[in-house]
């Protein structure tokens, strides 16, 4: 083939022939892909659980008792013959609590997912040093930076 075979070889992997002078060569490059991806990093999971409660409550309730009052009548008499077929009755009554349950619907949680932008917060301890003055006795002192006397 020529000049060509010379600089493009001539095996089997260079099928490519011409019939003139004329070649072309491609030039290849890399290039970078760069791409984000979502990784998971836990979840949240929402679920009931049941709490038990001791209730105590005071209701007050009403009842009827009896009273029996005995009185003694200075022997009167009677014409009444004495029997046992006499009886009264007196009927007595009181409230009773009835307590039952019922489900009600109490509240709703929801849950939802957001994007968040954060900023990291940086706390750190700054040490710096300051001039500690001490009397001994008791001199006259002036701070020339503030004119602030120590007496």
């Amino acid at each position: 083939m020529g000049i060509f075979d010379a600089i493009f070889g001539n095996g089997e992997d260079t099928k490519k022939e011409t019939n003139n002078e004329d070649a072309t060569l491609l030039l290849r490059k890399e290039e970078l892909n760069i791409d984000k991806s979502s990784v998971q990093t836990g979840e949240v999971e929402l679920s009931k659980e049941i709490i038990e409660e001791q209730k105590i409550v005071d209701v007050p309730i009403k009842r009827e008792e009896v009273v029996i009052e005995r009185r003694t009548l200075n022997n009167e008499q009677s014409d009444s013959p004495i029997t046992d077929e006499e009886t009264i009755r007196i009927p007595v009554s009181e409230e009773r609590v009835e307590v039952d349950k019922r489900t009600v619907v109490s509240g709703e949680i929801s849950a939802h997912k957001r994007d968040v932008e954060d900023t990291k917060h940086i706390d750190e301890t700054l040490k710096r040093e300051e001039a500690r003055v001490n009397k001994i006795g008791n001199p006259d002192l002036v701070d020339e930076v503030t004119d602030q006397d120590y007496h």
